[in-house]
């Protein structure tokens, strides 16, 4: 019997990234549902955030689905995202990597996450949907 690497639990929702104005203020509607992020650098905001919530007038890329690592993992975990990336990278699939203090978020766009978790169970992550 395979050992598996690791678990990854597919979230229900479809996000989208959003770009705003890096002196922006948090906008309410990014910060409801269970799960977002906010990046704030010197050029930009990035938020992710549940698609539904996105208004029409900003700047977006949308149909994003989530597979979160299941965590927490420790910080002496090497090559987590790099084996995950790999197996998208090989079979053409672009993803939008997120880490947090416990674990990782992989998003993948919505047509291709078929073919993602097809692929990762190939190389024997174990996939929740």
């Amino acid at each position: 019997m395979a050992e598996f690497k690791l678990t990854l639990r597919l979230l229900p929702d479809r996000y989208g990234v959003c770009r705003l104005d890096a002196d922006s203020d948090i906008p309410r509607w990014a910060t409801s549902g269970s799960f977002y992020s906010i990046t704030r650098t010197q050029d930009e905001r990035s938020v992710v955030c549940l698609e539904k919530n996105i208004p029409d007038d900003v700047r977006a890329e949308k149909d994003w689905r989530i597979l979160q690592v299941a965590g927490p993992l420790d910080f002496s975990l090497t090559g987590i995202l790099a084996a995950i990336s790999s197996i998208l990278a090989a079979n053409e699939i672009s993803l939008f990597a997120i880490s947090t203090y416990d674990t990782d978020y992989i998003l993948v766009k919505e047509k291709d996450i078929d073919r993602a978790i097809d692929a990762l169970r190939c190389e024997q992550y174990r996939i929740e949907v």
